[in-house]
């Protein structure tokens, strides 16, 4: 039995007065985690079919959990064309040309050209301006 020292001023208020149920319910209470997706679904496959589900993953840059449920969900996964690193190497050369581009494009802006030729070489560099994006379009 628990016991429960108040003054006079607590007593009069209810203040403190917890009942042996209470605390009962409140320490051994279910409690439940908060989560977007609160149904839980397993089961289990051979070493060979989690090597093979953890390969493709892997190429989807995914999670074993996540590439399953996207799967059993009728996802369409489409297999990246370049590797992570290729990836990040290519875009940092897509990143320095189009630099390069944006700086020739001012140059021809500010210098005193013969005006067909300024539209010749405007032209020319929003073609290639054109071509990257059409690249960073494709690695996307």
């Amino acid at each position: 039995m628990l016991c429960f020292f108040l003054n006079d001023r607590e007593e009069k208020q209810g203040v403190g007065l917890v009942s042996e149920r209470e605390i009962f319910e409140a320490t051994f209470a279910e409690v439940k985690p908060k989560r977007k997706e609160p149904k839980q679904i397993s089961f289990r496959v051979s070493e060979s079919e989690f090597e093979k589900l953890k390969r493709s993953a892997e190429t989807f840059q995914m999670s074993v959990p996540a590439f399953v449920k996207s799967k059993a969900q009728g996802a369409k996964l489409v297999t990246p064309k370049i590797d992570r690193p290729g990836a990040v190497e290519i875009a940092k050369q897509l990143r320095a040309i189009g630099n390069n581009v944006n700086q020739m494009a001012r140059a021809t802006n500010t210098a005193e050209l013969d005006p067909n030729l300024a539209a010749n070489l405007t032209a020319e560099l929003q073609n290639v301006q054109k071509e990257l994006n059409q690249i960073w379009q494709q690695l996307n």
